[in-house]
């Protein structure tokens, strides 16, 4: 059996599809043959685990909502099927695929450092990749720390318990503004540059793009 970490996530089953004991799956990868090749998957709980093994005996794409439809083997009914709601699917890290030039897979992208081309300033993190028709890359910017305003504190009057409370009491550290996600489209004009290697991404990203 791999370790947890040697396990990649290829879907995830929402809910269940009639009454056979179908099952719909939102993907978390690029491949159709995930879904639709019959053989050996995983299934991990919610709730944690090692993966169990299980057969895929068929699978198709429903057009528009952008999930599959999979049957598994020994899946017959949907009070069965019903059980299995939220479960993940696995294949071992061993079973990747191989890409296409200029393509990646996620898990490898996740974590790499974002850097401006042009002026070598840090643009960020990624931390996800989101497909909206295209995909885009999520990247976390490095904290402005510019303070949010502190709230008034008001003092707190000496107690013959706590006769020290006043001086105790703390003024709370100002908070450093949140700043929202980056969302880069991962496409060669935006992102020429994709460094596994060094763990790096450079962009040339268009005018309005950082603000």
């Amino acid at each position: 059996m791999p370790n947890p970490s040697d396990w990649i996530e290829i879907g995830k089953i929402v809910a269940p599809q009639g009454l056979v004991g179908e099952l719909r799956v939102y993907p978390s990868s690029d491949f159709p043959e995930r879904f639709l090749e019959p053989g050996q998957r995983w299934m991990r709980s919610p709730k944690g685990g090692d993966p169990t093994l299980v057969y895929l005996q068929s699978g198709r794409y429903v057009e528009g909502k952008n999930l599959y439809v999979i049957r598994l083997e020994g899946i017959t009914s949907r009070a069965q099927a019903e059980t299995l709601r939220d479960y993940e699917l696995l294949v071992p890290e061993s079973d990747r695929l191989p890409l296409d030039p200029h393509e990646f897979h996620v898990a490898d992208l996740i974590g790499l450092t974002v850097i401006d081309q042009h002026s070598q300033d840090l643009v960020g993190t990624v931390v996800d990749v989101m497909s909206t028709g295209h995909d885009m890359l999520v990247v976390e910017r490095p904290s402005s720390g510019t303070p949010e305003p502190e709230e008034p504190v008001e003092p707190v009057e000496p107690t013959p318990h706590h006769p020290d409370r006043r001086k105790s009491a703390k003024t709370p550290r100002a908070k450093k503004r949140q700043t929202p996600p980056l969302l880069i489209p991962f496409v060669e004009a935006i992102v020429p540059v994709v460094d596994l290697e060094q763990q790096r991404i450079e962009i040339t990203p268009p005018e309005g793009l950082l603000d």
